[in-house]
């Protein structure tokens, strides 16, 4: 058995809380989205978990979520990476829009489309198959000889870079994955086989 890969969305944004299109920019968390970031590490805790390394993005509302998580499992000082291959999917023209505005604009369905579309990139952003062909090399190179060396990674990030991992991990096709939902500061331990195979994987719901 290899060691233990951990994948935790950030807690509520201000943008999650006005219905906004967010991608790269960079709201901060909401009073919600910093409870369910100590809710989670909560959870990891009574897991008994600890952490050889952290993985982030570079947007302020995963690296607080891991901050929150660090302190309540007593490992403030842990080795954290941040990196861009992490960050949300660029939501391109639509980024600081409301849905219901972005609706209005272009039409439910466009709209729909690029929300729920695995390959279908919105004006000037990325597709998840865009934000997969990022986030899945980086795992590769970056993020997964830790976890087969046997140590526990500890990965803070987005819905949509999460989703593009998921998907990987998982053995999802694009449909199964754009149709499922990660809900934010809610823990997923997945233990892999040496041969890098998902061995067990566990939500750590409330």
């Amino acid at each position: 058995m290899s060691g233990t890969l951990v994948l935790v969305r950030h807690g509520q944004s201000e943008w999650n809380l006005k219905n906004l299109f967010t991608g790269w920019r960079d709201p901060a968390l909401t009073q919600l989205g910093h409870e369910e970031a100590r809710d989670a590490g909560k959870r990891l805790r009574a897991k008994e978990l600890n952490f050889h390394m952290a993985y982030t993005s570079v947007l302020s509302r995963a690296q607080a979520t891991l901050d929150h998580i660090l302190e309540e499992i007593g490992q403030t000082g842990l080795d954290t990476i941040r990196n861009q291959a992490l960050n949300e999917r660029d939501y391109g023209d639509l980024s600081g829009l409301n849905k219901d505005d972005a609706r209005a604009k272009w039409g439910e369905e466009q709209v729909h489309i690029w929300r729920r579309s695995y390959d279908v990139p919105p004006p000037g952003g990325e597709s998840l198959r865009d934000t997969g062909a990022r986030v899945w090399p980086y795992y590769m190179h970056d993020i997964q000889p830790h976890v087969l060396r046997g140590e526990n990674v500890l990965v803070v990030a987005h819905g949509n870079s999460l989703r593009a991992l998921i998907m990987a991990l998982d053995g999802l096709t694009g449909e199964e994955i754009v149709a499922q939902e990660l809900a934010t500061g809610v823990p997923i331990i997945y233990k892999l086989n040496a041969d890098s195979t998902v061995a067990s994987k566990e939500v750590l719901v409330g």
